[in-house]
């Protein structure tokens, strides 16, 4: 089993994405440091575009997280519903 890992700046604009990240991945381990977010899970990330607009209250194009982006490890499949990082194809 590898690790996966996704690092948003922390920013307020930041916070719903991985607010949904940890509700939607409950293996997901966060790592706050004071200008970022690292969040680490085995085997795969999932971001969720209808979670994220739940917890921010309006339409989200996930195109819009990679603003507060840093790095991830990991392959991604994006779809306009899903963001996934996983070591998978």
């Amino acid at each position: 089993m590898s690790t996966v890992f996704i690092a948003f700046q922390k920013t307020e604009d930041a916070r719903g994405v991985i607010d949904a990240i940890l509700q939607d991945n409950p293996a997901a381990i966060v790592n706050e440091q004071p200008a970022m977010v690292r969040i680490e899970s085995p085997e795969a990330i999932t971001i969720k575009r209808a979670t994220v607009e739940d917890l921010i209250g309006r339409r989200y194009d996930l195109q819009e997280m990679q603003i507060h982006l840093i790095t991830l490890s990991g392959h991604v499949d994006e779809s306009d519903d899903e963001f996934k990082v996983s070591w998978t194809r």
